[in-house]
């Protein structure tokens, strides 16, 4: 489980084309140190596991189900990403539960810059849009955001000099592909409601 907080805006150091997979290595000294082989670190949003390590280095296996269902295949070295190890039990929740699962992808639309802060307009896909609400918490590219407003087909972002500075969401142009993951209480929600509320409303607890 993650929070969303971006610990490090890492590199994309090499990409070895695999028949059903892409193997990774990127470059990230924070998230790196203390790492472990098995060990999970986010890369753009998405859950990623360590399977060898290196000076200030980690290689990661991306199925091609990740590759399809996110914007990872479109990464290539000296690419930037954001890096996020997973959340300490008993540590600070700066963002929200995040879970490194992206549920789709978006594409940046239009910029508005002010002069302390940019409006980011993102595309949400159809299938999304009943989980993000004004206000609400979603993750873009494995940084926890809130939403300020919510259309058919998407979604407005706030961002600060501070994300702007130390994650992608800075680099990132018109056209350019994000990572989704919506809210997933939710997601919770909805599966219960579906169900008729839950145990207590006429289904046994299995």
């Amino acid at each position: 489980m993650f929070t969303g907080i971006v610990e490090e805006l890492g590199e994309v150091t090499a990409v070895e084309k695999l028949d059903d997979a892409s193997r990774f290595r990127l470059r990230g000294p924070v998230v790196t140190e203390g790492a472990k082989h098995g060990d999970s670190i986010a890369v753009n949003g998405v859950c990623l596991t360590v399977v060898d390590l290196g000076e200030n280095e980690f290689t990661a296996d991306v199925m091609a189900e990740t590759l399809d269902r996110s914007s990872l295949g479109a990464l290539a070295p000296g690419s930037r990403v954001n890096l996020e190890r997973p959340m300490a039990l008993g540590g600070r929740l700066g963002g929200h539960l995040v879970q490194g699962h992206v549920d789709g992808t978006g594409h940046i639309v239009e910029r508005k810059v002010s002069e302390n802060w940019e409006l980011v307009t993102v595309s949400l896909p159809a299938g999304l849009a009943r989980y993000v609400v004004e206000k609400g918490s979603i993750t873009v590219d494995g940084v926890s955001l809130t939403v300020v407003d919510a259309g058919p087909d998407f979604f407005t972002i706030s961002l600060i000099p501070t994300t702007l500075a130390l994650t992608t969401l800075g680099l990132k142009q018109p056209g350019d592909p994000v990572n989704l993951e919506v809210d997933v209480l939710a997601k919770y929600v909805e599966r219960l409601l579906a169900h008729g509320g839950g145990p207590g409303a006429g289904e046994p607890v299995a």
